[in-house]
């Protein structure tokens, strides 16, 4: 049985990863995109998420009282982890503060000097774990740690936001060439592959052992063709 990080790392690889061309957000572009939330909003990719990302709090000894982080990226994941932590709280960081009702910025949890973890889903230039982080602080939270899904490390956001977050540690689950790699082995017919959960045989249900295409169990995948020749006898 596969942890369950390689689990997750798994389901992202087979979920929320393609390669291709494609513009960032930050303006720029890249032969790869990563839609955390493919992964982060899917029934079991949501429980693996909270599952490792509180095996990372618990073994860092961090004891937060909430954790949350920037509208929307962050939202499913303080979801997860609230959910199968069965104690922490969550809260949200609105992009700016609501113009009716109570104008306020902070969504959810609101226990000013609390311990708190801040997350997002993918670290590209770091900019919105940044934005949540300071307006956590001007909250009144005393920040403990961040963490991020996954990190771009050709956008260089690290620096930034372990400097807005200091002396509170940033640490990334997977970085894209992580999660790349297992994409890579999971389309990749000559490599074994380790499959997003729940994949299962097309013909009779069972666990499949291939993806490319289609999903089929030992039993049942396409053997490759064999090249027939001409007798010169």
């Amino acid at each position: 049985m596969h942890s369950a990080r390689q689990r997750l790392l798994s389901t992202l690889a087979h979920k929320s990863f393609r390669l291709g061309e494609f513009k960032l957000s930050s303006g720029g572009t890249s032969d790869y995109y990563i839609d955390c939330r493919t992964t982060t909003l899917d029934a079991k990719g949501s429980r693996l998420t909270g599952e490792v990302f509180l095996e990372e709090i618990h073994s860092r000894a961090w004891k937060p009282q909430a954790i949350g982080g920037l509208t929307m990226g962050a939202d499913p994941i303080v979801v997860a982890v609230s959910v199968v932590s069965g104690d922490l709280s969550g809260f949200l960081v609105r992009k700016a503060e609501k113009q009716h009702g109570t104008g306020q910025r902070i969504e959810g949890f609101r226990e000013k000097g609390a311990r708190v973890v801040i997350v997002d889903d993918v670290c590209t230039t770091g900019a919105s774990t940044v934005q949540a982080i300071e307006a956590a602080r001007d909250f009144g939270f005393e920040i403990i740690g961040v963490m991020c899904l996954v990190e771009r490390e050709e956008a260089k956001g690290r620096p930034d936001v372990e400097k807005v977050a200091e002396p509170a540690p940033f640490v990334s689950i997977f970085t894209a060439s992580d999660v790349r790699k297992e994409h890579i082995l999971q389309t990749d017919d000559t490599e074994p592959s380790i499959f997003a959960v729940a994949v299962a045989c097309e013909v009779c249900g069972r666990p499949a052992v291939t993806n490319s295409p289609p999903n089929r169990c030992e039993a049942h995948k396409i053997q490759p063709k064999q090249s027939i020749g001409r007798s010169n006898s």
